[in-house]
């Protein structure tokens, strides 16, 4: 019988051009050998090109979806991603104080990159009240960042600033990723016996028009390496180098900021089959 994977759930909107979102997040879960299940949060109409609808889903819908997928299965770890509305914010929030102890990823979307809202006030007010302090880590983008701390936040050094508000306000880990930086660099800040501790994650900047759902893909990824029992160190590490082999193997798709490929590595293994393959006598 096959050995069982981790259950990963993703809590998120669904973006039909599947970039973003829960249906990106279950091709990143799937590519880091772990199984997902989802909660839609919110419907968009979305494109590469922009967004241009924002649909809540009723509170209510969201609440059994969560009590029916828990009432069947083991969650090894969460990734909350756009949450819509305050209302629904609460729901995530209460479920959460239901679990026993999974690991919990907060990728506090807010905005999108062609500049629509993507939850409304009262759910950034929940999002820092409550999901912030449960969450086991936070991995807001820098302009993320800078909104839930009212600091500017446009290179290292103000990063780490952002982390430390961000600790002030309850967060136990805080990933801040650079990507928009001239430099990728992705600033971990965390909380152990001694005292706060802090590394930094550098890469080459790639010059790409495929970075559609990054943030997402590196939640989803860091979320499944928690779930398979990784240090926080490492779990960001390998999920800072798949969102950066995601780019680099991305394949146009649309007309504006097409999506990464989160499933590269199905490519590299069916080269190596192809190539294990002995020609066929005639």
């Amino acid at each position: 019988m096959a050995k069982s994977q981790p259950v990963v759930l993703s809590i998120a909107g669904f973006d039909p051009s599947s970039g973003a979102g829960i249906t990106a997040d279950i091709k990143a879960i799937s590519a880091h050998g772990c199984y997902g299940v989802c909660c839609v949060t919110a419907l968009t109409v979305q494109s590469t090109s922009e967004v241009r609808r924002v649909e809540p889903v009723e509170p209510e819908l969201v609440k059994e979806i969560l009590t029916c997928l828990t009432d069947d299965l083991e969650i090894a770890a969460v990734r909350i991603g756009m949450l819509g509305s305050g209302k629904v914010a609460e729901v995530v929030a209460d479920f959460l104080d239901t679990l026993q102890s999974p690991k919990v990823v907060l990728d506090p979307v807010i905005i999108s990159s062609s500049g629509t809202k993507l939850v409304d006030e009262a759910g950034i007010r929940v999002l820092l009240t409550r999901l912030l302090p449960v969450a086991t880590v936070i991995t807001p983008n820098i302009h993320e960042a800078s909104t839930l701390t009212g600091l500017e936040v446009a290179s290292p050094a103000q990063m780490q600033e952002a982390a430390n508000k961000l600790h002030e306000l309850g967060a136990k880990a805080v990933v801040v990723t650079g990507g928009h930086l001239d430099k990728a660099i992705d600033m971990l800040s965390f909380h152990d016996q001694t005292g706060i501790q802090r590394e930094s994650f550098k890469s080459e900047k790639l010059r790409s028009n495929s970075t559609h759902g990054t943030g997402c893909a590196f939640a989803s990824a860091l979320a499944c390496h928690l779930a398979h029992g990784r240090g926080l160190p490492e779990a960001v590490l390998l999920a800072k180098a798949y969102v950066v082999a995601a780019i680099a193997n991305a394949i146009p798709v649309g007309k504006g900021v097409g999506p990464v490929n989160h499933l590269y590595r199905m490519n590299e293994q069916r080269r190596a089959a192809t190539a294990d393959l002995e020609p066929v006598p005639h």
